[in-house]
């Protein structure tokens, strides 16, 4: 099973987290991202996620990097992620810097790769600009992700650069992987760019990820990409792979009419078309 953007900050959300409950015992829960932005929330959203559910497999999203004024824990960049990442392994949570696990159950064996990219500004709605052309249309319609002020690349000198690190590494370990088991990929980020294509503000695709990461769905042997970030909740597929973004996204958005809110977690394996 799998949910991400929970957004814990607000009370509807956090009832969310404290309702979850896995169908059996045996249940996975896969969390693509975007728990909360306070270091106490994560924390406490994390902590009781993994005593309801068997396994929990976490993949950060912008929101846990972010360094907030008002949260105790000042760490900025990587220093940040690292503190989450003992946070995780203190609850028994997976990381994207432990060993992938292999799930067992029903639709398995799979194994479940939590990754850990960023994105680098190359989804552009125009593909002849630069990408300092891009962010200033993106500036001049007003289009701006809070990253730009609260996410923090130390100590690299730009996101784009953390992005390059962490493509690098998770591409070396993806293939070092081997073939004999299929892969479930979970990224907070989708890892191709089509599913931007529906955005509301085309130029906020800047901040969903990398161009480089495509060709993982066809080099890898790849199952199922699980992703959140867009908060909207559906079922795609990339040259025949199946691709599930599985956040719950804010309550304005989740209460409209017609939204396909993602409560319980949408179930990853087994998979059953409808």
């Amino acid at each position: 099973m799998a949910i991400s953007d929970l957004h814990v900050v607000h009370p509807e959300n956090r009832r969310i987290v404290e309702e979850l409950r896995p169908v059996s015992d045996r249940d996975w829960l896969i969390v693509a991202g975007d728990v909360g932005e306070m270091s106490q929330d994560i924390a406490w959203a994390l902590e009781t996620l993994s005593r309801n559910f068997a396994r929990v497999i976490w993949a950060p999203g912008n929101h846990e990097l972010w360094t907030p004024r008002d949260d105790p824990l000042e760490l900025r960049g990587l220093a940040r992620y690292e503190h989450l990442v003992a946070l995780c392994r203190s609850l028994g949570v997976v990381t994207p810097e432990d060993p992938y696990p292999v799930w067992e159950g029903p639709g398995g064996p799979v194994v479940v790769a939590p990754l850990f990219v960023l994105y680098d500004y190359t989804f552009r709605t125009d593909p002849s600009h630069t990408r300092r052309q891009a962010l200033e249309q993106a500036y001049e319609n007003g289009v701006v992700c809070t990253d730009e002020f609260l996410l923090h690349p130390d100590p690299y000198p730009s996101r784009q650069a953390w992005c390059a690190a962490r493509l690098e590494q998770t591409e070396a370990r993806l293939a070092a992987q081997g073939s004999d088991l299929p892969l479930v990929l979970v990224n907070h980020f989708p890892l191709t760019r089509e599913p931007t294509d529906i955005l509301h503000y085309p130029d906020f695709a800047l901040w969903c990820g990398s161009e480089r990461t495509a060709d993982w769905l066809t080099r890898f042997p790849v199952e199922a990409v699980v992703y959140g970030h867009l908060h909207i909740p559906r079922t795609t597929w990339y040259r025949g792979i199946r691709c599930e973004e599985v956040s719950v996204g804010y309550p304005r958005e989740w209460r409209r009419p017609g939204h396909p809110r993602t409560v319980p977690p949408r179930r990853i394996l087994p998979y059953e078309r409808s």
